[in-house]
């Protein structure tokens, strides 16, 4: 959970970098809220739920996602590629997958090696 946490409260921190381990993990708790929301909401027959917190986690989730490719050792305009239908977005996860760079590179230090702050 605090992974979920961590990424809310460097809610619109765009540089340095982020494990993949912390990306996937708020995309799990993301898509678990998501989907309570929807159940939620399904029985209010609304979804006024959804879409406030739709826009509530937009900038994390563009931040996170950001800081993941600075992690790869991409700009994080790479996220733009998901607008090309399917071939982006399957380009983007497979980046968002991919290992980081073990070294330091422009946008700062391995995280996985970097101490706790």
């Amino acid at each position: 959970m605090h992974w979920y946490v961590d990424v809310l409260k460097k809610y619109a921190v765009f540089s340095g970098r982020a494990r993949r381990q912390e990306y996937w993990m708020f995309f799990l708790f993301n898509l678990i809220i998501t989907i309570v929301l929807a159940i939620v909401d399904a029985a209010l027959d609304t979804q006024v739920l959804q879409l406030v917190y739709g826009l509530a986690v937009l900038i994390p989730g563009l931040a996170v996602a950001v800081r993941r490719l600075h992690d790869t050792g991409r700009s994080g305009w790479w996220v733009l590629i998901s607008l090309i239908p399917l071939v982006g977005f399957i380009i983007l996860l497979v980046f968002l997958a991919s290992e980081g760079k073990p070294e330091a590179n422009e946008y700062g230090p391995n995280p996985k090696y970097a101490p706790a702050v």
